[in-house]
């Protein structure tokens, strides 16, 4: 059964026969440290719901992981992701202010015209990662925090290794990348943050300049306005950049869906709920018991590690008929890959919207691509490629 700390030599490969395991014989499974892993659909359901048994606060957990006042610590226990209200509360209604419905509607055009501009360069045989998937959200989060176009080169790296610290496992290299990442992020943004203030942005445009002002309520400290801005990149940058490669290799791996999505582009919002289902970009979450509680007849005690394996909840046969087939018409389509409750991704509208554009654009350019071969992004908590080799057409 599956244990982080010896994982099976394919699990990165295929972690979905392991997943397909719990859900059969151990859907509430205990890990040698004393944490469990919950897999069914209805557990992670209650789970996100019930926020007073189940707290998203994680500095108990991450104490010891990263060391109390490092980087990495001052990250991850002031980001929005990993707090309870009432700090979750305000910075949550603050983000979700300057990420309203409206503004990313307005962002749609230059979407599109990013999207076409890395389309018409695309080399002859590109690695859809590197060429395609991971630019676009790079440069979209650029935009909304309006960060110049010649200082966005390190954004990708450091997003990398600050949530490659999020592994359950980590070596002391990871770990010294993460806290690198961190710091060096912090200083370029005490910078930028110092400019902006200096010169303000439309705050119906420029998310920066939002998050300064806050709202009627209120205002981020510092430290707040830094660690959320770092949030934005990572939580925006590796999951949409999964989401796209993702979708381009399901799609490659069952032509008649891939025919369903060409004939029919009012199918794009389809593929992109059945590729966060099917391979979601955040395969597992977290949450701890604030209090002693039963889950699928297992007492677990107050203050346990929850591993929420959002990857086998997507797949659960008890919510999905057929659910490990890819099926773009599927309706309904109860994935949980933004998470839930009061904590249920604050950039959804704007990830969903990335993932359409990319796909059908890239489809209507290149509608008989091939590919040739791929690389696992190796990560457990993330699922995605870090090398998608393609012919974009098959003469090449």
């Amino acid at each position: 059964m599956l244990t982080f700390a010896s994982l099976p030599c394919d699990f990165h490969e295929n972690p979905f026969q392991y997943y397909d395991a719990l859900l059969k014989h151990a859907p509430v499974h205990q890990q040698p440290d004393g944490s469990f892993i919950l897999s069914k659909h209805s557990d992670l359901e209650r789970v996100y719901k019930d926020t007073a048994t189940f707290t998203s606060d994680k500095q108990a957990a991450f104490a010891p992981k990263f060391g109390v006042g490092s980087p990495l610590f001052e990250h991850h226990t002031t980001s929005l992701v990993f707090n309870d209200p009432p700090l979750h509360s305000r910075v949550r209604r603050i983000m979700a202010g300057a990420l309203a419905p409206r503004a990313i509607a307005r962002m749609e055009t230059g979407l599109i015209e990013t999207v076409d501009h890395l389309l018409a360069q695309m080399p002859r045989a590109p690695d859809l990662i590197e060429d395609f998937a991971s630019i676009i959200p790079i440069q979209i989060i650029g935009n909304l925090l309006d960060i110049p176009m010649e200082e966005r080169a390190p954004l990708r790296d450091w997003s990398l290794a600050i949530l490659g610290a999020l592994e359950p496992v980590l070596t002391e290299a990871q770990l010294q990348r993460g806290h690198t990442a961190v710091s060096e992020f912090k200083t370029y943004l005490q910078d930028l943050i110092a400019r902006r203030k200096a010169t303000p942005g439309d705050p119906e445009t420029d998310v920066l300049t939002r998050l300064i002002i806050g709202d009627t309520q209120g205002q981020l400290s510092e430290i707040e306005l830094i660690q959320n801005c770092i949030f934005i990149l990572n939580a925006g940058h590796e999951t949409t950049t999964n989401l796209i490669g993702n979708g381009l290799a399901l799609l490659h791996d069952n032509p008649d869906q891939r025919a369903l999505a060409l004939g029919d582009p009012g199918l794009m919002a389809g593929v992109v709920e059945e590729v966060l289902r099917v391979a979601s970009p955040n395969q597992f979450g977290n949450r701890e018991t604030a209090r002693e509680v039963e889950i699928g007849g297992m007492t677990i005690p107050q203050g346990t590690n929850l591993h929420l394996c959002i990857g086998a909840a997507n797949r659960d046969p008890d919510v999905f008929a057929d659910p490990a087939h890819f099926d773009i018409s599927r309706k309904p389509n109860r994935h949980l890959a933004f998470a839930g409750g009061p904590h249920v991704c604050v950039g959804l509208t704007l990830a969903r919207m990335e993932g359409r554009v990319a796909l059908h654009r890239f489809l209507q350019a290149f509608p008989d691509y091939t590919i040739a071969g791929r690389t696992s992004g190796g990560r457990v908590r993330f699922r995605g490629y870090s090398a998608v080799q393609a012919h974009l057409a098959p003469d090449l």
